[in-house]
């Protein structure tokens, strides 16, 4: 059956939902630890997170170009996996600024590593059915982001203060993604005599990659954190939980939908499920920016849902369906890395014109430049 998903997919899908599932009990509960527990400043969080993502965006494209080079992936995986799962608990063993920061960036690097190498040997594993293998990988991926913070806020309630603690159980699930994740064997790659430089590449790429890489680039400068968000669905709704499980609701609609559109990708075409994904969410940024029902908080994130599944996994797939095998990690690895540095100061962007225009302006901004791209790719051939 073409939507049939092999068993390494699904490996190597177990081993990311006990990843995010450890990594998203984190995500909320950091912040709050170092400025509540640790007496840290926003600005050092503001810097943590700035310096975090910038060392996983410049290591995606690396580790992506190095797995093509040694044509091996699953090392990168193993290594990349592991590091993450093992540095993220260290706060629950020594409660310090310095040992959070590590934590927080170790985990990126972790990130980095594994990211392309692991997306290219999923394509591998792919049979004229990629839209369904990335679907399945990200909606197992995501379900992690649901359960994550819905047990960090269990725990909270529990255990109300105990960081440290929520820090070292999430070494259980830590656990479980290493141990997948030494179960992940590469697949045998065709091999080209000579190697390629990474621009010699990059220059026999086919046009659609390179028209994709700089519309999706600039997609992600107004594609800003998902914070905004948060903090938009808060000044709506005048409430932090209205606003957190917002959220996470988006999250679990993205998972659910993940799958099911993948299969449709393969069926309908990539470009044409990507293009509704963007005008979704131009929908959905207009939404934000000219609502104030609390009701319609609920209806804008479960379409962001929607639009996330339309193109996260889609735009992997829809890449690894151009490129081929010997330079697949190094494609994927560009895509992400660069699509990390623009979220980055496309976040930087927004938070300025948000502090001197209001939040209404940003919001506008990335739903009219989100449909402009959406139509450019529609018409282009």
């Amino acid at each position: 059956m073409k939507n049939k998903i092999a068993k390494p997919v699904i490996v190597l899908s177990l081993v990311s939902f006990f990843t995010d599932f450890a990594s998203e009990m984190l995500y909320p509960i950091t912040p709050i630890f170092l400025t509540s527990a640790l007496g840290a400043s926003m600005s050092i969080v503001g810097l943590l997170e700035g310096i975090a993502e910038i060392t996983a965006g410049f290591l995606k494209g690396y580790f992506g170009n190095l797995s093509d080079k040694i044509g091996k992936r699953s090392m990168f995986v193993v290594a990349g996996y592991s590091l993450s799962g093992i540095v993220k608990s260290l706060p629950g063993l020594v409660a310090s600024v310095p040992i959070v920061i590590i934590s927080r960036i170790g985990d990126r690097i972790g990130k980095g590593m594994r990211t392309a190498p692991r997306d290219a040997l999923l394509a591998s594993y792919a049979n004229g059915n990629s839209g369904a293998v990335f679907g399945f990988h990200r909606s197992m991926d995501t379900f992690g982001a649901v359960v994550g913070p819905l047990t960090a806020l269990a725990l909270l309630y529990f255990i109300p203060n105990q960081y440290q603690t929520i820090y070292l159980i999430s070494l259980i699930p830590s656990v479980f993604a290493i141990g997948f994740a030494f179960a992940v064997k590469d697949k045998s790659m065709i091999r080209k005599e000579g190697k390629k430089t990474y621009v010699q590449s990059f220059k026999s790429a086919p046009r659609e990659f390179k028209i994709l890489l700089v519309l999706f680039t600039l997609f992600s400068f107004v594609n800003s954190s998902d914070v905004f968000l948060i903090l938009k669905s808060k000044e709506i709704s005048s409430s932090d939980t209205i606003a957190i499980l917002g959220y996470v609701f988006y999250n679990l609609i993205y998972a659910a939908a993940s799958f099911p559109i993948g299969i449709l990708a393969d069926k309908f075409g990539k470009k044409n499920l990507f293009v509704i994904g963007l005008t979704i969410f131009s929908v959905v940024y207009f939404g934000f920016a000219f609502t104030n029902s609390q009701m319609l908080i609920w209806i804008l994130f479960s379409f962001y849902g929607i639009y996330a599944a339309s193109t996260e996994g889609v735009a992997k797939a829809w890449v690894s369906d151009l490129i081929p095998d010997e330079w697949r990690g190094s494609a994927i690895g560009l895509l992400t890395s660069l699509s990390s540095f623009a979220i980055m100061f496309g976040s930087i962007f927004t938070g300025v014109l948000w502090d001197n225009f209001g939040s209404q302006v940003p919001f506008i901004i990335s739903g009219v430049v989100s449909f402009l791209i959406a139509i450019v790719l529609f018409i282009k051939k």
